[in-house]
C-alpha cells in the first residue's frame, strides 16, 4: 500500500522557518518518482511549490530563493526547508509522487505564519 505521510507543519512567526517532511511507503524504486509540495489555501486551487526529479529540482517564483527541497532516496523521504516565511505562506502543504500515470498525495500538513 503507498503511502505518503507529511510532518513538520505548524504556526511560526513572520521571518521564521520550517522543515516539511515527507515519509513515503509503499513505493517500488522510489527514486524514479518525480515528488513535489504543493500547497492550498481554503478557496483558491493547489499551487506547485517545488519538484525534484533526481538532482534537478524547480520552484514557484513566489518561494524561489527561500524554500529548499531535497530528497533522501535511501530512506524514501523528501523535505522541503522554508525560510524567511510570511503570512501567504500560510496553507496546507500536500506531498506527492508522480511517475507516468501513477499519482499519489498525502493528506497535508497546516502551516500557519502569524503572531
Amino acid at each position: 500500500q503507498v503511502q505518503l505521510v507529511e510532518s513538520g507543519g505548524g504556526l511560526v512567526q513572520p521571518g521564521g522557518s520550517l522543515r516539511l517532511s515527507c515519509a513515503a511507503s509503499g513505493f517500488t524504486s522510489f527514486s524514479t518518482y518525480a515528488m513535489s509540495w504543493n500547497r492550498q489555501v481554503p478557496g483558491k486551487e493547489r499551487e506547485l511549490v517545488a519538484t525534484i526529479y533526481s538532482r534537478l529540482t524547480d520552484y514557484a517564483d513566489s518561494v524561489k530563493g527561500r524554500f529548499s527541497i531535497s530528497r533522501d532516496d535511501r530512506n524514501n523521504m523528501v523535505y522541503l526547508q522554508m525560510n524567511n516565511l510570511n503570512s501567504e505562506d500560510t496553507a496546507v502543504y500536500y506531498c506527492r509522487a508522480r511517475r507516468g500515470v501513477s499519482d499519489y498525495w498525502g493528506q497535508g500538513t497546516q502551516v500557519t505564519v502569524g503572531s
